[in-house]
């Protein structure tokens, strides 16, 4: 059985001019101990999936899918309070933009106590101590002084740590890491993602991975869903992908990597667009 499996997921927004459509019955599957990429221009839904799976879209969405499992619990029948039991401890998720995602009112001690407050048995001084462990395990330099910082104080790196901590506190079965290089600077994004895999092979979690980085991808993955406004294009495991791409939106991307780039002009996945490529 899937850790996490999801059949025919629709999503559609209220609008001024009527229902707008973000994901149109795309499946989803992943495994134990498995890493799967999610790619995609952005607009193609991939966030929108996962934040469906979390619970956490405004009301304007409608959202539909004929299952939703998560180890055979289905997610759509949960009430808010059961829902709140899983979410945040069973399933995790680690937002795009960590200083966005942090409130900066609260240290980041205060903002990991709360999700050991709700999801563990911890108390007081335990708190702390687990607290200072977690960013230990992520490798914030003096945890112990640096769990009494403001987001402000901290960089953009110690501040994607900070919400790696906060998402694997409660040792989570399924990690969802949106887009967690971005605004990173080469070397710190190196870092997190040698972080994130470490900690996935270490507990067996599964792993889902939102990225534009085909880089990442070729790096990380086990498998590869590509997606394309809201429709899955392909699903291949890593290596096919890269040798022998199905689908002309999936070839479109991979032809507009840098490295791929022939004469003075990069193509784009608008020149196979327009041609009718997909």
């Amino acid at each position: 059985m899937p850790l996490l499996e999801i059949r025919s997921l629709r999503v559609a927004f209220d609008t001024a001019k009527g229902p707008f459509k973000a994901l149109d019955g795309v499946d989803y599957t992943v495994d134990a101990g498995e890493v799967l990429a999610i790619v995609g221009e952005s607009g193609s839904g991939k966030s929108v999936a996962m934040l469906a799976t979390m619970g956490l879209l405004p009301d304007s969405a409608t959202i539909t899918a004929d299952k939703m499992d998560f180890e055979g619990i289905d997610l759509r029948t949960l009430s808010a309070k059961e829902r709140r039991k899983v979410i945040g401890k069973d399933i995790s998720m680690i937002f795009q933009e960590p200083i966005a995602s942090l409130n900066p009112c609260f240290t980041v001690g205060f903002q990991l106590g709360e999700t050991l407050k709700v999801h563990t048995d911890l108390k007081g001084r335990q708190i702390r101590d687990r607290s200072i462990e977690l960013l230990t395990d992520v490798g914030i330099p003096d945890p112990a002084g640096r769990i009494d910082a403001f987001p402000h104080q901290m960089s953009g790196g110690q501040c994607q740590r900070v919400m790696i901590a906060m998402a694997i506190a409660c040792a989570p079965k399924l990690l969802i890491a949106d887009e967690p290089t971005t605004a990173l600077d080469v070397t710190i994004q190196k870092q997190i993602l040698d972080l994130l895999v470490q900690l996935q092979q270490d507990s067996g979690m599964g792993l889902i991975m939102i990225t534009h980085d085909m880089g990442v991808v070729a790096e990380t993955a086990d498998r590869v869903i590509v997606q394309y406004k809201g429709r899955k294009m392909e699903e291949a495991d890593v290596l096919s992908l890269f040798e022998n791409p199905q689908s002309p939106y999936t070839r479109a991307l991979l032809s507009a990597l840098p490295e791929n780039a022939t004469g003075d002009r990069l193509p784009t996945v608008s020149d196979f667009a327009e041609a009718g490529g997909f």
